[in-house]
């Protein structure tokens, strides 16, 4: 099997899961997202296995996921928000911990270590949180609209990217982070990304028109941007995928990257609007 064929068969079966589960129920869902942030960490923990650094791997990830579960309850009802208040015992664990480890880098150990949780289990648990917004506001029963549509101005944004950038790219945009990348693309990304929001519009309700196309244009701003500062993680490690998940994609976070910016501020906005 070439490059190529593996590359879409995989991108096939991975969207397929994907979408399939979101929009399946809320169960489905957040089994999902589960194991993304339990991949995700895991592989963000990996980075730096030749470093001199030692990030506390097992308790990074079981943070990571204590605080999902946490906040899955919460959306379910069946816990109040104070429930995650259990949280700050659990941070704080991380920095008692480094005291027996014995380590050279205690700092670095630390900070790593949270920098894993804040990177991937914290916009991963919010693009979650999305599913439960009913008639502007956060809360109520599950509903996938805004997930999906999130994912679908993604796609478009990379995809547009790819296509333009592949036979009109010349000026680079970030040369010294993605030499690859160029602002041709990404006017593509951007373009295509715009109609997916309107489209959005038509097919998820839920948001008005100028919302979405506002989403659409956080996403591929925002978007392209956590594109770069995943690129810029692993070029200062000297990495090239950041795993091998995926089969002619290499890792969970490079196909992730994206929503790693873009959720926690899609998020705040949509948290903004429905106060007003």
């Amino acid at each position: 099997m070439n490059n190529f064929t593996q590359r879409a068969l995989t991108g096939i079966i991975f969207v397929l899961v994907l979408l399939g589960a979101i929009a399946l129920s809320e169960y489905a869902s957040a089994i999902l997202f589960f194991f993304i942030i339990l991949l995700g960490t895991r592989e963000f923990y990996s980075f730096f296995q030749t470093e001199d650094v030692a990030p506390q791997k097992t308790t990074g990830i079981v943070s990571a996921l204590i605080y999902f579960i946490l906040t899955v309850f919460i959306n379910q009802g069946q816990l109040g928000s104070t429930a995650l208040f259990a949280l700050v015992p659990i941070t704080f664990f991380i920095f008692l911990k480094e005291l027996y480890r014995n380590k050279p880098t205690p700092i670095a150990n630390i900070s790593y270590t949270l920098l894993g949780i804040i990177y991937v289990a914290l916009p991963m648990t919010l693009l979650y949180e999305l599913s439960f917004i009913n008639d502007n506001q956060f809360g109520g029963e599950y509903n996938y609209q805004i997930v999906l549509g999130f994912f679908f101005l993604l796609w478009a944004n990379d995809t547009g990217a790819y296509l333009v950038g592949r036979k009109l790219g010349r000026t680079k945009l970030f040369e010294r982070i993605s030499p690859k990348k160029t602002w041709e693309g990404s006017i593509g990304g951007g373009l295509m990304g715009l109609g997916i929001g309107y489209m959005n519009a038509l097919l998820f309700p839920d948001l008005s028109l100028i919302n979405w196309l506002v989403v659409a244009l956080i996403v591929l701003i925002f978007g392209s941007l956590g594109d770069l500062v995943e690129s810029m993680f692993k070029r200062s490690l000297n990495i090239k995928d950041s795993g091998k998940l995926l089969p002619g994609h290499g890792g969970l976070l490079d196909r992730f990257d994206g929503i790693f910016i873009a959720a926690p501020i899609v998020y705040t906005y949509l948290r903004f609007i429905f106060a007003i």
